[in-house]
C-alpha cells in the first residue's frame, strides 16, 4: 500500500482528504483511518481549516473496508483507528463536506450520514452490505439511516443488500446534489469554499443546532434565542451588517 493512500491539501480554509489507494477502489485499512482521524482532529484544532472536504481518487469513493487488514487485526478499544476515525467525523464541530465520486460502499455510505453536504457523481452508487458479511451496521447508521431516507429504503440497503443510484440517493434524501462525474470535484470544491468563507462561529452554532437530538419546539426555540443574542453581540455580525451596508462581500478570514 502507498504511503501516500490518504493525501491533504489546504486550499482557501479547505482542508481536502483525499483516499488514494485507487488500485485498491481505495479499500480503507487501519492505517487510512488513522490517516483519517489525524486530518479531522488536525481540522478542529487549526482555526485556518473552516471545513473539510472528503474524496476519492480513481472510480471509487471507498469500496469500505479492506477485509483482509480487518480479518488479520481486528480492531481492539476506543483508540483503534476505524473507532477514532468514526469518533472524529461524528463529533466534528467545523462543517464536513463529502464529494461520492464512485463506489461508496459499507463505511462508504455510513460516514455520510456524519457529514453536513453530501455531493455525488452521477456513476456513485451507495451499498450497506453488511448482513451479507454477517456483520451489522456501524458508525450510529442503524439509527441516522433510516431517520434520513426511511425504514423501507434502509431495509433494503442493510437487510438485502440493495443498491442506490446517484439519482435515487438524492431523490431519497441521501445527497444534496448530483454532477457530472468531471464536474464533481470543482462543484464540491467551490461549494466547501463558499462555506469556508462565511461567519465561522453562526457556521459551528448552525450545525450544533441541527445535530441536537429532538426536542420540545419551546425548548429549540430557547435555545436558539440563546444563541441569536450572543451572535448579535459578536464581531461577525457587525461585520455582516457592515459589510451589508457597505455592498461589498464580508471577509470574516481574522475570525476564528
Amino acid at each position: 500500500m502507498s504511503i501516500t493512500a490518504v493525501t491533504t491539501t489546504l486550499d482557501a480554509g479547505v482542508l481536502s482528504i483525499v483516499l488514494n489507494r485507487p488500485e485498491k477502489k481505495n479499500a480503507l485499512t487501519h492505517a487510512m483511518y488513522a490517516a483519517m482521524a489525524d486530518a479531522l482532529e488536525r481540522a478542529e484544532q487549526e482555526a485556518g481549516i473552516r471545513v473539510s472536504l472528503i474524496t476519492g481518487t480513481g472510480d471509487a469513493f471507498t469500496s469500505g473496508n479492506d477485509l483482509g487488514d480487518f480479518m488479520s487485526a481486528p480492531p481492539q478499544g476506543a483508540e483503534a483507528p476505524v473507532f477514532r476515525f468514526l469518533r472524529a467525523i461524528s463529533s466534528a464541530a467545523k462543517p464536513v463536506v463529502a464529494a461520492v465520486n464512485g463506489l461508496a460502499v459499507g463505511v462508504g455510505t455510513t460516514m455520510l450520514l456524519h457529514c453536513d453536504l453530501v455531493y455525488a457523481a452521477r456513476s456513485a452508487t451507495f451499498t450497506a452490505p453488511f448482513v451479507n458479511l454477517a456483520l451489522v451496521p456501524e458508525a450510529a447508521s442503524s439509527l441516522l439511516l433510516p431517520q434520513r431516507i426511511g425504514h423501507a429504503k434502509a431495509a433494503e440497503l442493510f437487510l438485502l443488500g440493495a443498491r442506490l443510484d446517484a439519482a435515487q440517493a438524492e431523490a431519497a434524501g441521501l445527497v444534496a446534489a448530483v454532477f457530472d462525474d468531471a464536474a464533481l470535484l470543482s462543484e464540491a470544491a467551490t461549494r466547501a469554499k463558499a462555506l469556508a468563507a462565511k461567519a465561522p462561529n453562526a457556521v459551528r452554532l448552525t450545525k450544533a443546532l441541527m445535530k441536537r437530538q429532538p426536542e420540545p419546539v419551546a425548548a429549540r426555540m430557547a435555545e436558539e434565542a440563546r444563541h441569536f443574542g450572543a451572535q448579535l453581540a459578536s464581531p461577525e455580525v457587525r461585520e455582516a451588517i457592515t459589510a451589508f451596508m457597505q455592498k461589498r462581500a464580508p471577509d470574516f478570514s481574522k475570525i476564528a
